[in-house]
């Protein structure tokens, strides 16, 4: 299938097949370096998401305790 780009004043649009059911009602687009065009539904980041961030413990405790014994001392001589 193969469609081709409108140009209406100063904006450039892409038409939407019917047979592609859109999953979204807002996308993001991305252009490649080889000139392809990317579209990808627009969702929240849930990692500044509020309400993600209140959901979820993001601690991080070490796996090992002790003092250090081995190439993890960093030596700047």
């Amino acid at each position: 299938m193969s469609i081709k780009i409108r140009k209406i004043g100063n904006l450039n649009f892409l038409t939407v097949p019917e047979s592609i059911m859109p999953l979204a009602q807002e996308y993001y687009v991305f252009q490649g370096r080889d000139g392809v065009i990317v579209y990808t539904p627009a969702e929240e980041n849930p990692f500044t998401s509020d309400k993600f961030i209140k959901q979820h413990d993001f601690s991080q405790t070490e796996e090992f305790s002790g003092p250090m014994v081995g190439k993890e001392i960093i030596n700047d001589q």
